[in-house]
């Protein structure tokens, strides 16, 4: 068998080679970025007013003058104004332009104007206060948004800052998930007392939505030539192929053994984990196509989906990887299997700021209703079998 390690490595070396395509702003948000994005000009563009207030030269208020004379009013989307006499000012509104001849910037409410004259109310004013210089953000030119940028609602709004009305990303993938069994049924469908309804194949369709994948939901039953021929259409449809269930040890389980017969290679076949132990990894030549084969145990099902499927989707598409995240164990806890162990916890912040992770009671891969009340993973590594209060472990999503 092999490690987490190895098993994750060997799924990045075989990456789908995904083309690109232009999207509407509309459509960018959960979307990967292939093209850097650059400021067309600097930001701000302009030395920016950033209070109400008045707009005059310093070195007439550094020479002691306190009272300047009112000349007109700059607005918020007007074009530069200018003021020639140093003896004068100009009110200037938030986001306005700052006029040509001033430098600083003092609010209205430390000033008072009467009959034209503004008098200065304070005395501590500093050079260029109050103003948003030019380019301070970033000049012309300079990279805002890197290739492998997952888009947010934040991003579309730089994108339309800079004038990009579509912006490059990763296609998606076309994805279907499969569940296999003849213990299955729909969710609107009672089920006899041997039967039990389809939950895992929603599960992993509504994890791929945050990457905006929408997949394909299918269900294919314990027959191997039934189960050939489905998978073989399928096959000419889609890039990934993500089952649930079939991939054990089991008499019904054919999934492996017909994968093999349509020319998908395996990579691997069993992990070092628990839970998520008979989890399945293939390609077809050339890796025009993945399949993940994800053993039909609900928690191994959540577990291998965010360990595995999510990561290689988000790097196929070009993703930068996240920082990971690790929480300290707010008890102790032993795991003597010679195996990583992905314990079920529940996160929290303490009031000094560290990231708690309390682990949560559970009755093996089978009990779904367990994830209930939990937020994540804890990632066990397999050469340890104690783990002491407050040790900081990996954390495998938040779902």
């Amino acid at each position: 068998m092999l490690s987490v390690h190895d098993a994750l490595q060997i799924t990045q070396t075989h990456l789908l080679d995904l083309p690109d395509e232009m999207v509407s702003l509309e459509e960018a948000v959960g979307r990967v970025l292939r093209q850097p994005l650059t400021a067309d000009r600097d930001v701000p563009p302009f030395n920016r007013v950033t209070m109400d207030g008045i707009a005059f030269r310093y070195d007439a208020f550094a020479g002691g003058a306190r009272q300047f004379r009112v000349l007109g009013a700059q607005f918020a989307g007007q074009a530069a104004g200018t003021l020639t006499d140093p003896t004068a000012c100009m009110e200037v509104m938030t986001g306005a332009v700052l006029p040509l001849g001033t430098d600083t910037v003092v609010r209205y409410e430390d000033v008072q104007i009467e009959q034209g004259m503004a008098t200065i109310q304070v005395d501590e004013v500093q050079p260029g206060q109050n103003i948003h210089p030019q380019g301070n953000d970033r000049p012309a030119g300079d990279v805002l948004l890197r290739e492998g940028t997952l888009m947010r609602s934040v991003d579309v709004a730089v994108a339309a800052s800079v004038g990009a009305a579509k912006v490059s990303v990763a296609a998606l993938p076309r994805v279907a998930i499969i569940a296999t069994g003849d213990e299955l049924v729909g969710v609107d469908q009672t089920p006899a007392p041997h039967q039990i309804r389809h939950s895992n194949i929603y599960m992993i369709r509504a994890a791929l939505r945050a990457l905006g994948i929408r997949a394909m939901l299918h269900h294919l039953p314990d027959d191997r030539e039934v189960l050939k021929i489905g998978l073989q259409n399928l096959l000419e449809q889609n890039d990934v192929f993500i089952l649930s269930g079939g991939v054990s040890a089991g008499k019904a389980d054919f999934v492996p053994a017909t994968l093999t017969e349509l020319g998908v290679q395996c990579h691997f076949h069993k992990v070092e984990q628990r839970p998520g132990k008979p989890l399945w990894f293939g390609t077809t030549e050339g890796d025009r196509q993945v399949v993940f084969g994800l053993p039909g145990n609900p928690v191994s099902t959540v577990m291998c989906t965010y360990k595995y499927v999510l990561p290689y989707l988000r790097a196929a598409m070009g993703q930068t990887a996240p920082q990971p995240v690790y929480a300290q164990l707010a008890e102790p806890f032993v795991f003597r299997p010679a195996l990583t162990y992905f314990l079920p916890v529940r996160l929290h912040y303490a009031p000094d700021g560290r990231l708690l992770a309390h682990p949560l009671p559970g009755s093996g891969s089978g009990d779904f209703t367990n994830l209930t009340g939990a937020d994540a993973f804890l990632e066990l590594p397999a050469d340890q079998t104690a783990f002491a209060e407050g040790e900081a472990l990996p954390v495998v999503s938040a779902w």
